[in-house]
C-alpha cells in the first residue's frame, strides 16, 4: 500500500507541471476577450473592489448602506438631468444599474465610480481589445479599466465600446 501511495504522489507531482503547461497553452491560444454593448453593474464593480480591499464580501448591512448611497446619488443626478430622467435610459440608472454604450463619462462614473486606470495609449487599447480592435479602434480615443476585466472605451466623453477579459461568451 505504501508503494502505491508513493507512486501516486510521484505521478501527481509529475502531472502538475504538464497540466499547468497544457492550461497555459490553452489560455494563450484562446482569445478570451469578449465585446459587449452593456457592461458591468454598479454592484458587480462595488463587490469586486470590496473583496480586493477587504479580502471578504460585504456584509448585508454594508451592502444596504452602499445601495442607499447609490440610490441617493442616482436620484440627485436624475433631478439635475431631467432629460435623462424622462428617457428610456432612466431604467438603467434606477433598476439595472448597468453601464451601456452611449452613456457619458459622468454617467459611467456615477454608477461604477472612478476607473482603476485610464489610458489614451493606442497600443494598450489595441492589446486590451484583442481581436475586436479593428471595430473598437475606429472610435476609441480613451480606455477606462475596471475590475473584473472590464475595459470601457470612450470618444468625446461618450462610451463607444466595451470589452471584458475572461468572461465566457454567451450562447
Amino acid at each position: 500500500m505504501r508503494a502505491l501511495l508513493a507512486r501516486l504522489r510521484r505521478a501527481g507531482r509529475a502531472a502538475i507541471p504538464a497540466l499547468l503547461l497544457a492550461l497555459g497553452a490553452c489560455a494563450s491560444t484562446t482569445d478570451s476577450v469578449q465585446r459587449a454593448t452593456e457592461g458591468p453593474t454598479a454592484e458587480e464593480i462595488h463587490r469586486a473592489r470590496f473583496v480586493r480591499g477587504y479580502g471578504r464580501v460585504p456584509t448585508f448591512d454594508e451592502s444596504v448602506a452602499w445601495r442607499d448611497e447609490l440610490d441617493r446619488r442616482v436620484a440627485e443626478y436624475l433631478i439635475r438631468r431631467s432629460e435623462v430622467g424622462t428617457s428610456p435610459r432612466a431604467s438603467q440608472f434606477r433598476f439595472q444599474r448597468r453601464v451601456s454604450v452611449g452613456m457619458s463619462q459622468e454617467e459611467v462614473t456615477l454608477l461604477l465610480g472612478a476607473p482603476d486606470g485610464v489610458t489614451t495609449d493606442e497600443a494598450a487599447m489595441r492589446t486590451a481589445a484583442g481581436r475586436f480592435w479593428p471595430e473598437v479602434g475606429t472610435q476609441a480615443k480613451e480606455m477606462w479599466v475596471y475590475p473584473g476585466g472590464w475595459r470601457l472605451y470612450f470618444e468625446a466623453g461618450r462610451l463607444v465600446d466595451l470589452t471584458v477579459l475572461g468572461k465566457p461568451p454567451l450562447d
